[in-house]
């Protein structure tokens, strides 16, 4: 996290005006590695350091150590076999033996700078190669005093691309840049955190922790350098996002629901489908008590797939007409607005509730009369897509918004739809995808919280396997079973934008088969390239148990609701991420029959996609799954995140860092305690970080 005092000038100088760098170079650094400026090259941080304070003899050296560092001179040079299959053998020696170094790429470069009777620092990983002791691809440094003193230590490494290295930008050229530039910089550092708070926590100066970040002198000064770093960006992520929500909860106000009335007390009474569990209960009544407290809700409700929040938000919106309140409710897709739309309407189909669907699709006859009715309030509840932001959707009294899978929408999205009403409505956000404690401490710092942590009585919990493609006819065998009980069974096959068409093709091949494995059954096709009329017919088919087997790519993920079907195969399930597994999971398990989950791979699998299978069969946790989910991925797109610029982190990870996550978030409620202004003097430095923060990145917390 780039955080600097307004002694911005030299960090803020093009890349190109670095000694070694020039317009070549600077183009690539750009294009590779997004570094545009000295403070870009500054933040960006090794991804690890490998200790390279000795020197071995090469008598020392053989294939099973690690990497290794040795020096002496270069005594032959061979290139063998056809240009595209070239190799480069070198002969290299010291006072002990000889080691062949060998180049498999990049020979044309390597070989125009190598000199014999030149004595070279070489490190590497030593193997063995036709019964020789080689080192590949090493690095390799003239032995100058100055190249002994950068290589000596624990040396930092850099990430690289092919294009940066054909410019002499490996990870060493990197590290050259690096030392260039932190000593340019000596007296641009400006320390970002109070005197007070460095001598209390014992953290290292901010001019030290960037030298000893790129040029460590030891371990334990490293290890300083990485604490006072990270300390400081989740430090100031959390003093913002929490200054926010203070000031938010004191400036913003919000609409007062103070009633409780006939909607509500009819619909609890008389139409109310199942009881409410204690966790639905419990959420309603922190729900109610925002909703009347004088100030704008702004809470997320969290729930795993099939725990009642689509029923909860509907008794808040019955609690949003009995005051005289509009609601509307938004969803990433039309397939979930439309069943958003249809629960809803089954919900409260004998009471007098006006509620409607507006999508992409929707006709431009109907959109007319919508709008009217939006406008004079006749209209109750809308339940949509985008097509809810677009300037010309108008409300009377707009009182409550509820936001479905709020990450896949844009900030500005959401902030377009909270300015539909004069004072700002109330915001109940809500999700499926079970949020990791670390990740919801940062990502929605400044919302409350709700969890429904219990799910309706009579579910069953699913049955998670796991199946090699190769016992595929065992597989269908199990389903034709439970297709002769009366159930139904979805078919799931990746989807990836990169991959589209070969994607669509594997689709139609899987649908192929199935059709010859079930010729008595109705097999029905559905993707995201069909037009949305035919989705919904296939949808509305399977609904109705006239297709048995639905073969799919993930557009049925989220908001499909077929209780009667009780079996779910997931197709290649390698390919898909530990959230996305669990959310097509929860497609099934919506009624009293047991349902089961089929994961199906190949028996060539890499690490990750073996523990994402296991937790998958381990647990039905969302929660669980989520913290996983977090320690595999790390949080960058985990949630759609990267949207909203909150986890830009340089060198902080949410997955490993949750100790210090914790300490920053006690520290900033404190000082906020105190002095909720950042107006004492002690506390200016902290209110200047935020104030340049807000300027680089805008005032995004602020939105729901």
């Amino acid at each position: 996290m780039a955080l600097v005092t307004k002694s911005t000038t030299l960090l803020e100088s093009p890349i190109e005006y670095l000694k070694g760098v020039g317009s070549l170079r600077a183009d690539a650094l750009k294009k590779e590695l997004n570094i545009h400026t000295f403070k870009d090259l500054l933040y960006f941080y090794p991804f690890r350091y490998v200790d390279r304070t000795r020197i071995y003899k090469i008598k020392e050296v053989n294939a099973e150590m690690p990497f290794i560092q040795i020096c002496g001179k270069i005594t032959h040079v061979e290139i063998t076999g056809p240009k595209r299959q070239q190799r480069m053998m070198v002969d290299f020696a010291d006072d002990t033996g000889r080691i062949e170094l060998i180049w498999f790429q990049g020979i044309t470069w390597v070989s125009k700078n190598l000199r014999p009777n030149v004595e070279y620092i070489v490190f590497g990983k030593p193997s063995v190669f036709r019964g020789i002791l080689t080192i590949s691809h090493p690095s390799m440094e003239e032995m100058t005093p100055e190249n002994l003193e950068m290589v000596k230590g624990l040396q930092p490494v850099y990430s690289s691309t092919e294009t940066l290295k054909s410019k002499s930008l490996d990870s060493t050229g990197i590290m050259k840049l690096e030392r260039t530039l932190l000593s340019k910089l000596e007296d641009e550092i400006k320390e970002t955190m109070p005197t007070y708070m460095l001598e209390k926590l014992r953290l290292m100066p901010r001019k030290e922790a960037l030298k000893n970040i790129h040029l460590p002198s030891s371990i334990e000064k490293l290890n300083q350098a990485r604490f006072r770093l990270k300390f400081e960006e989740l430090f100031y992520m959390q003093l913002r996002l929490l200054r926010n929500k203070s000031e938010r909860e004191v400036t913003i106000k919000g609409f007062v629901f103070s009633k409780v009335d006939k909607y509500v007390n009819d619909f609890y009474r008389s139409y109310l489908p199942f009881p409410l569990t204690k966790a639905q209960k419990r959420v309603i009544r922190e729900i109610r008590t925002d909703m009347g407290s004088g100030k704008q809700m702004n809470r997320l409700l969290q729930g795993d797939v099939g725990s009642g929040k689509t029923l909860v938000a509907l008794l808040c919106m019955l609690i949003a007409l009995d005051n005289g309140f509009q609601c509307c409710m938004m969803a990433p897709t039309e397939i979930l607005a439309t069943q958003h739309f249809a629960t809803l309407k089954e919900f409260v189909k004998d009471m007098p509730v006006n509620v409607k669907l507006i999508t992409g699709s929707t006709k431009e006859s109907e959109r007319k009369i919508l709008h009217e009715e939006l406008e004079n309030g006749t209209l109750q509840i809308i339940v949509g897509t985008h097509a809810l932001i677009e300037d010309r959707v108008k409300f009377k009294n707009l009182g409550l918004v509820v936001i479905d899978e709020q990450h896949r929408f844009g900030v500005n999205q959401r902030a377009r739809l909270w300015a539909k009403s004069e004072l700002p409505p109330h915001i109940l956000v809500m999700t499926a995808t079970p949020i990791p404690r670390t990740l919801a401490m940062t990502l929605y710092c400044d919302l409350d919280v709700s969890v429904i942590d219990e799910m309706p009585p009579g579910r069953i919990p699913i049955k998670t396997m796991h199946k090699f493609d190769t016992k595929r006819s065992e597989v269908f065998s199990f389903i034709k079973k439970e297709l002769e009980k009366g159930r139904q069974a979805y078919v799931i096959y990746p989807f990836i934008e990169e991959s589209e068409n070969s994607d669509i093709e594997n689709l139609i091949h899987g649908y192929e088969e199935i059709q010859k494995a079930f010729p008595g059954n109705t097999i029905g096709m559905m993707h995201g390239r069909m037009k949305f009329a035919d989705r919904e017919k296939t949808m509305k088919a399977f609904a109705a148990n006239q297709i048995q087997i639905l073969v799919a790519t993930t557009v049925i993920e989220v908001g499909v609701n077929v209780p009667n079907a009780s079996i779910i195969l997931i197709e290649s399930a390698q390919k898909f991420g530990l959230s996305q597994l669990h959310q097509l999971r929860g497609r099934v398990g919506r009624s009293v029959h047991q349902s089961y989950c089929i994961l199906m791979t190949p028996h060539e699998r890499g690490a990750d996609a073996r523990a994402r299978i296991n937790s998958m069969v381990a647990t039905n946790d969302g929660f669980e799954i989520s913290e996983e989910d977090l320690r595999l991925r790390g949080p960058g797109d985990m949630m759609g995140t990267q949207q909203s610029g909150i986890l830009d982190l340089k060198i902080a990870n949410l997955a490993k860092d949750s100790t210090i996550l914790r300490q920053v978030r006690i520290i900033a409620s404190e000082i906020l305690n105190e002095d909720k202004n950042l107006g004492l003097e002690k506390h200016r430095l902290l209110a200047e970080q935020l104030k340049q923060m807000d300027k680089e990145r805008g005032d995004w917390s602020r939105i729901s």
